[in-house]
């Protein structure tokens, strides 16, 4: 698809505003005057919109007229960009016109993957370690290096740096996911924390349980 910048006889979209509720975005811009048609691309933030998942969706002036804007159910995770591109079609064949201020894209954000966890301590027989068994609950497939495991001695550990920090060594799947136990001392404590915080923080919710 090749892509044109605004100018005479080349409109752009304006004025374009997002809304969600219920995992439903809705988008409103202004139609510049003699837009028939635009594409919408659907995107991760950071993405181009070469690289939508779901390509361009062609949507017309009148379905736009009919529906008081565009809805579209999101199933993702984290933040979601939208673009809205006038749709040209000619002799030349079909372009897309794109604001280089990026005016015609934005932002929302589709919701957090929640990701629950506990910890079963076991005592063991006639010595003084135990085991601990790590069960973690995932409403989404979870790559393994977005958790960590951090154990302490004497006390839970605050952050990921406050005590002997270890990785997962595989994924997450949806729903239970039952860890082998790991060996530890009468005094350890364990918890698990995002190896990017801020990052991941943006798609999943920690929660213990």
């Amino acid at each position: 698809m090749e892509f044109i910048e605004p100018g005479e006889g080349r409109p752009a979209v304006s004025d374009l505003k997002a809304s969600v509720e219920d995992r439903v975005c809705t988008l409103r811009w202004h139609w510049p005057e003699g837009a028939q048609a635009v594409c919408i691309a659907k995107m991760p933030e950071g993405a181009g919109p070469e690289e939508a998942p779901g390509g361009f969706k062609l949507y017309t002036r009148e379905e736009y007229k009919a529906a008081g804007g565009y809805r579209d159910r999101m199933e993702e995770i984290g933040p979601v960009r939208y673009a809205v591109y006038v749709r040209l079609s000619d002799e030349e064949g079909t372009r897309l016109v794109r604001r280089p201020d990026g005016g015609d894209q934005v932002t929302v954000g589709a919701g957090k993957a929640r990701i629950g966890y506990s910890v079963h301590r076991r005592r063991g027989l006639l010595r003084k370690s135990g085991t601990a068994q790590i069960t973690v609950t995932a409403e989404t497939p979870v790559d393994k290096d977005v958790l960590c495991y951090v154990k302490k001695r004497g006390g839970y550990p605050q952050d990921k740096e406050d005590g002997i920090r270890y990785p997962f060594v595989r994924d997450f799947a949806p729903g239970v996911n039952a860890l082998p136990p790991i060996e530890i001392g009468p005094d350890d404590y364990i918890r698990l924390f995002f190896t990017d915080g801020p990052r991941q923080a943006r798609y999943y919710e920690l929660v213990p349980e």
